[in-house]
């Protein structure tokens, strides 16, 4: 029984240990959930393991006009020298018009992703995002797996 308690307390120990992230951080996030497109992307530390991120995103195309907005809390753990892993959950609101219907809905969502930390204030990203939309639906489905890539400008 000691040895388990051994290993779980450094397992505990290697998950809490994370490099420190920068206090804010700006800058887009590219990516394409059935073509919903890119998003304005804000990151605010609240601990040094802990942060919140705020998303705005649009689109408009041919079939879909919409607007997107997402907050996540995130746990940060570093991986090994500037990489970093991060897990997060949150939600939101989306507003959108395309040929099927309009209308809005609630955005429940979580979110994967690694992220590299550049010694100059550049941090890049890749995360999945999958979210689940509670209202009326968009065109065919209410499940959108949001894979995108980030550039934030950090400060």
């Amino acid at each position: 029984m000691k040895k388990v308690i051994v290993l779980l307390a450094f397992m505990v120990a290697g998950l809490v240990q994370a490099q420190s992230i920068s206090k804010h951080a700006l800058g887009l996030r590219l990516g394409d959930n059935d073509g919903f497109g890119g998003e304005i992307s804000y990151q605010r530390a609240l601990g040094a393991s802990n942060r919140l991120e705020v998303d705005l995103g649009w689109r408009n195309s041919k079939d879909t006009d919409a607007f997107k907005l997402v907050g996540l809390y995130q746990w940060v753990w570093n991986l090994d020298g500037n990489f970093n892993w991060y897990a997060g959950a949150g939600g939101g609101v989306s507003f959108f018009d395309n040929k099927f219907a309009n209308g809005n809905n609630v955005v429940l969502a979580g979110n994967l992703g690694i992220e590299y930390n550049f010694d100059i204030p550049l941090l890049l990203s890749l995360d999945i995002r999958p979210e689940i939309y509670i209202g009326d639906r968009i065109g065919t489905r209410n499940f959108g797996p949001d894979i995108a890539l980030g550039i934030r400008y950090q400060f």
